[in-house]
C-alpha cells in the first residue's frame, strides 16, 4: 500500500480549512455536539475534529458522510458544476474549427 501523502498547494489547504470551518459552523448552528455527529456518521470524534480542521488526510467519503448527517450532501454537486474556464476553452475550440476544404475536381 502506498503511504505517500499528497502535496497540496497552499490555496488548496486554505480551501480545505475553510470547508472544515463551514462544516463546524453548520454543526454548531444545528446545536449538535461533536459526539452526536461522530456517532451518526460512524466515525471517531478525532476524525470529526480532523474534518473540522480541513485535514486532507481524511477520505472524501468520510467528508460526505458528515455532510449527509448535516443535510448538506447536495453541496458536493456544486463542485465543478459551473466550470466557467472549461466552458470557455471548449467554446474557443468550437470557434477555431472550420468546415473541411472542398476538393477541386
Amino acid at each position: 500500500m502506498n503511504s505517500r501523502k499528497p502535496v497540496l498547494m497552499s490555496s488548496s489547504l486554505r480551501i480545505l480549512n475553510e470547508m472544515g470551518e463551514n462544516i463546524k459552523l453548520s454543526r454548531l448552528r444545528r446545536k449538535l455536539s461533536a459526539q452526536q455527529i461522530a456517532e451518526r456518521a460512524n466515525i471517531s470524534r478525532a476524525t470529526l475534529w480532523q474534518i473540522e480542521k480541513g485535514s486532507p488526510s481524511v477520505a472524501m467519503g468520510i467528508y460526505c458522510q458528515v455532510l449527509f448527517i448535516l443535510g448538506l450532501e447536495k453541496d458536493l454537486l456544486k463542485i465543478a458544476g459551473d466550470d466557467v474556464a472549461g466552458k470557455k476553452m471548449m467554446e474557443s475550440e468550437l470557434i477555431k474549427k472550420r468546415a473541411p476544404k472542398r476538393k477541386l475536381s
